[in-house]
């Protein structure tokens, strides 16, 4: 075990290479800082807590004195009588189906179109048979890969005219 005397002189021999003694002094002066501050806030947090628990106490004991007051129940409190009568017919929503002569509607030419399943299926036409749809019109066919291709005209004007009959 480690002997008072024997930290001093480990102290001493530590200390004794730095600048003597106003190293020595700061170093004092920092440490006793240091421990004067851990002390006061040792001391503030006991007080605090001794406060709050003193509050706490306060706080318990105040709402154990005060009168509980509780209202005296009246003979027929816990049931309550309820009457109900069947709505009069004026008072009853419903819905009709309107009339087909009453039906209005926005339009007076309404067009019914009808659609047929058919298993036959569309012929497709070979890159002759495209070119001759396009007639006079400059227009080339841009192959893209071995079966793809596009149809690519000159002139926008030309391909409007063409796909809007």
């Amino acid at each position: 075990m480690n002997h008072p005397r024997d930290k001093e002189r480990l102290l001493a021999d530590v200390l004794a290479d730095e600048s003597a003694d106003g190293f020595r002094e700061a170093l004092l002066t920092k440490t006793l800082g240091l421990v004067r501050r851990r002390r006061r806030s040792r001391q503030a947090w006991r007080a605090a807590s001794a406060l709050a628990l003193v509050a706490g106490l306060g706080v318990l004991w105040w709402r154990g004195l005060a009168p509980h007051t509780v209202a005296p129940e009246k003979p027929g409190d816990g049931y309550a009588l309820v009457l109900s009568v069947p709505l009069p017919a004026a008072a009853l929503v419903s819905t009709q189906p309107l009339a087909a002569s009453l039906i209005v509607a926005s339009r007076t030419n309404a067009e019914v179109v009808q659609t047929a399943s058919s298993s036959a299926t569309p012929r497709e036409i070979n890159d002759s048979e495209l070119l001759a749809l396009v007639g006079q019109k400059p227009a080339a066919l841009v192959r893209l890969g071995p079966h793809l291709a596009e149809l690519v005209f000159v002139n926008q004007e030309d391909k409007d005219e063409l796909f809007r009959n």
